[in-house]
């Protein structure tokens, strides 16, 4: 494997700069994407057309150098391929139609895995085409995560429908969290099959979950993630992202296996460098930052690379980038990382 920063750093060693990508770095803040997105169809369509999504993952590495790429998909495409109807609507995200206790039990796993073969042929594209010294990134939903949309048909404040359904339908919801974590082990599976270097799962929801349920719900169902991928391929790293755990980040890593922890931004930075004695972290600059810019971006960057610079850490949002983001305060802040000495 060439030199690939972002991987040296996921195996705890320390470099400095450290490597930096950012998390929907392929997006709506671009004018290029826009552009593909407009011609493209459906956003279903970018995801399942890989030429496409290979094209929209690949303008942020041309034009900022990011040290890694991740995959252009959606974590929804799970739920999808296991036969839930799925939309996205300007200014609504991700619709479905939600799901209740007998749909579980009729949810279409064989074969789930089979039909997420357009995101395969985008990850094998995208190795054959990145630049050697760039890490590919896969991805998946966390089971919690992605049950929460499933249940509530689209994205609530505080995931109320799914915690409400877990109370009261315990059964039927660890069966859902199982099914959702068998699959997205093999999605994980085939896409390192197909290319990819690491692979990073998303729980962005996991902070709205007492003790209790974050140990079942978030905890369990990434740790049986981890172990099957493990099974297959023992020695690619995994970066877990908990957004919102507070407190119960502290054990995470150990409680998982995940290789490495993203850190929201509400992580503080006296945490954030202990939690980097067990290991890389990736993270975790405010998005808003990017958005104000200035003085925002300088002493945000700098009080990160203060604090978490002397180990391994990958530069990253704490959160995806937003679409009102200027192009030129993602340039300062790539900037203010890679040209600070120590």
């Amino acid at each position: 494997m060439t030199d690939r920063k972002v991987m040296k750093v996921l195996r705890g060693e320390t470099v400095f700069p450290p490597p930096i990508w950012m998390m929907r770095q392929a997006g709506r803040y671009l004018p290029e994407y826009r552009e593909v997105r407009k011609n493209a169809g459906t956003f279903l369509d970018l995801c399942y057309s890989p030429d496409l999504a290979v094209e929209v993952t690949l303008q942020p590495i041309r034009r900022f150098g990011f040290d890694a790429a991740i995959l252009f998909s959606d974590i929804l495409v799970v739920p999808h391929a296991l036969g839930r109807d799925l939309r996205f609507e300007e200014g609504r995200g991700p619709l479905m139609t939600p799901i209740d206790k007998d749909g579980i039990f009729w949810l279409e796993s064989a074969g789930a895995a089979d039909r997420l073969e357009p995101v395969y042929e985008t990850v094998r594209l995208l190795r054959q085409q990145l630049p050697a010294e760039t890490t590919l990134l896969g991805f998946c939903g966390a089971p919690w995560t992605v049950a929460t949309y499933m249940i509530a048909g689209h994205g609530t404040p505080d995931q109320a429908p799914a915690r409400l359904f877990a109370y009261r339908e315990p059964e039927a919801f660890r069966k859902l969290l199982n099914e959702l974590s068998d699959v997205s082990a093999e999605y994980l599976i085939r896409q390192i099959n197909a290319g990819a270097d690491a692979v990073q799962i998303f729980d962005s929801w996991s902070g709205v979950l007492d003790e209790a349920c974050f140990e079942e719900f978030c905890i369990a169902p990434v740790e049986k993630i981890v172990r099957k991928v493990r099974a297959v391929h023992p020695n690619v790293p995994i970066i877990g992202f908990p957004k919102g755990a507070g407190a119960l980040y502290t054990n995470y890593r150990q409680r998982t296996g995940v290789t490495a922890l993203g850190l929201d931004w509400t992580v503080p930075l006296s945490m954030a460098s202990s939690l980097q004695g067990d290991g890389a972290v990736q993270g975790n600059l405010d998005p808003l930052r990017v958005v104000a810019g200035g003085k925002a971006i300088d002493a945000g960057v700098d009080a990160i690379l203060e604090s978490l610079g002397h180990g391994p850490l990958i530069f990253n949002l704490g959160h995806g980038i937003t679409p009102d983001a200027p192009v030129s305060h993602v340039e300062q802040m790539i900037n203010r990382v890679r040209l600070t000495h120590r």
